[in-house]
């Protein structure tokens, strides 16, 4: 058996950042940037009222000066003309500031009457004018990579970028194994069982995101694997769940070799998680879950989903270690690392009791995965301890 570490360190190995597409800014949310984007304009690209009011020149504000209003400035139409001495525009929010004016008086200061308005309470010294370039200039950058979120959207709108330069899908192959196992919604035999790990990593992979597919089941036949497997013969990451053991019926590893996989390594030194396989299955990387739900589900968390982040090109760095007080006491721990379902609550964390790799409900209820290294001794309530959040 090997380190975490160690596992996580070879499966860097077998993934590197996928190829770049251009798609329309308006499918680019949620997508992970590849290149820097150059702003080449200025925003707003004029001086701009944030005000309704009258633009006037700032050296004559005061209160009950008067001012002749010669037009007006809307966004979208500018004055064209320049504003002199005892002249006012009428202007609104957001249109360009007219040539000679530098102060904007709000509306609400003024009075107005025929074209001729008074400032009739004081102005302040805030221009209310939004400066040319004040939210970002020619050469502003968006640095990359990155997930893109609703708000670099629009700013990248903003910056006029129609078409995004992103790292492309990884396309993620997901094969179930065992007779035992049937979809949601079929009517399961006294001996089989509903398949839930492949629906629970479809999710969290895509919502990393890759592009998910999810095959059929394949039975306990090395005729039936090697059908499911010539369906994934285009992904760069093949997951196979179950039947990665050397049981009678565990025929994953052995009809993976018989398809020329390259073996990197077979079981990790942590709890839940044993029996996890990886290597490279021709052009794919290919991991091999162990079948029990809260095993595929942490070693999916652990180990696959920071593949499909290093396949997007966001680095190899894993998710960050917070520390709580326990706040029961918990017994010492064995030769692997233990990753322990637990719920963290206002800066405590509480291990339950029950962590057997088969309870769904277990994980459903826990935000936290404690972090007990092998041979971690006994804890006391109060002392803190390292967990990686949910």
């Amino acid at each position: 058996m090997i380190s975490v570490e160690e596992a996580r360190s070879l499966l860097f190995k077998l993934v590197s950042p996928l190829d770049v597409e251009d798609i329309p800014l308006s499918r680019a949310n949620g997508r992970v940037l590849a290149r820097e984007i150059v702003a080449r304009r200025n925003q707003p690209p004029f001086d701009a009222s944030s005000m309704d009011g009258y633009a006037v020149r700032a050296d004559e504000v005061e209160r009950h000066a008067m001012f002749q209003v010669i037009g007006e400035a809307a966004a979208g139409h500018a004055f064209d003309g320049s504003v002199g001495p005892g002249q006012a525009v009428r202007i609104f929010t957001g249109a360009p500031v007219p040539e000679g004016a530098d102060f904007v008086v709000i509306q609400e200061d003024v009075s107005a009457k025929d074209r001729l308005i008074t400032i009739t309470d004081d102005p302040g010294t805030k221009t209310n004018i939004r400066p040319q370039g004040a939210d970002f200039s020619t050469g502003t950058t968006i640095e990359a990579p990155r997930r893109l979120r609703p708000q670099e959207i629009a700013l990248l709108a903003s910056m006029n970028v129609p078409v995004v330069p992103v790292t492309r899908r990884p396309i993620v192959a997901l094969i179930s194994t065992g007779d035992e196992l049937v979809m949601p919604g079929e009517e399961p035999t006294a001996d089989q069982i509903i398949v839930s790990n492949t629906f629970g990593l479809r999710a969290m992979l895509q919502e990393l995101g890759a592009e998910v597919r999810v095959l059929p089941i394949a039975s306990d036949t090395p005729a039936s694997l090697k059908t499911t497997f010539g369906l994934a013969r285009d992904a760069d990451l093949v997951v196979t769940i179950g039947g990665a053991s050397f049981g009678d019926h565990d025929l994953v590893a052995q009809v993976a070799a018989e398809l020329g996989m390259d073996r990197s390594f077979y079981k990790i030194a942590m709890r839940p998680g044993k029996p996890l396989m990886a290597g490279r299955l021709g052009k794919a990387a290919m991991v091999g879950l162990p079948g029990n739900p809260v095993s595929a589900m942490v070693c999916g968390y652990l180990f696959v989903a920071p593949m499909i982040r290093a396949m997007l090109g966001l680095g190899i760095e894993m998710p960050r270690t917070l520390r709580a007080r326990i706040a029961e006491s918990i017994g010492p721990n064995g030769p692997r690392e233990h990753y322990m379902r637990a719920v963290v609550e206002s800066g405590e964390i509480t291990a339950f009791d029950n962590q057997d790799s088969s309870l769904l409900t277990v994980l459903a209820a826990a935000n936290a995965l404690l972090l007990r290294p092998p041979h971690d001794p006994a804890r006391a309530a109060g002392e803190e301890i390292a967990y990686l959040p949910l």
